[in-house]
């Protein structure tokens, strides 16, 4: 039911029930890990990974395995245990935003990443003065108003992804150097009123 690949191997999201599936803090973790590490897990990892217990993390994982956002991996042994992993590397929302059920969908999803997001930042901001000088340093809430065309931003945008592409941890995480961190890039452009 997830719509089809993305670039970057990702998956566009435009179906609002598959939205809604995605729209619960421990989905979204769930698939934001499998998709950003390639890894493949029980629903006992991922329970550790989302703080709820086995079974309610198993209920999740088929209830997004329902919508095309993980499949059952290839069993690691015995073939007792179910070992999920992505479908994707990566998901676009993609959405019909004349469609009243979609733009509610969209709406609730896109909340619950701003929200995960900022609480990410606000994180940050609180253990800023116990990090090193480098990472202190390295760290940046940043922002610009610009004057430009829609075809502007497009292209502006086109550009920030094509920056940060080669640093997406699935691709990295083998041969990162030294030192490298996970990190979060949040990026919104947006026309104002």
């Amino acid at each position: 039911m997830a719509d089809e690949r993305a670039e970057s191997g990702g998956m566009r999201i435009g179906d609002p029930r598959v939205m809604r599936a995605l729209a619960h803090p421990a989905r979204i973790e769930i698939v934001e890990h499998l998709n950003d590490t390639g890894a493949a897990v029980t629903a006992t990892e991922a329970a550790a990974l989302v703080g709820l217990s086995p079974s309610a993390t198993s209920y999740h994982l088929r209830e997004l395995a329902k919508y095309g956002l993980v499949e059952q991996a290839p069993s690691r042994g015995d073939g007792r245990e179910r070992v999920w992993q992505s479908t994707s590397s990566g998901l676009r929302i993609d959405a019909d935003l004349d469609e009243p059920a979609t733009r509610a969908a969209t709406q609730t999803l896109i909340d619950l990443y701003l929200h995960r997001d900022q609480e990410r930042l606000r994180a940050w901001i609180q253990r800023q003065p116990d990090e090193g000088p480098d990472w202190r340093d390295a760290g940046t809430i940043m922002g610009q108003r610009l004057l430009i065309t829609a075809d502007e931003l497009k292209e502006i945008n086109a550009k920030v992804r094509e920056l940060v592409e080669p640093y997406r941890m699935r691709e990295r995480q083998e041969s990162a150097p030294a030192g490298a961190r996970r990190v979060s890039v949040s990026y919104a452009a947006y026309p104002e009123d």
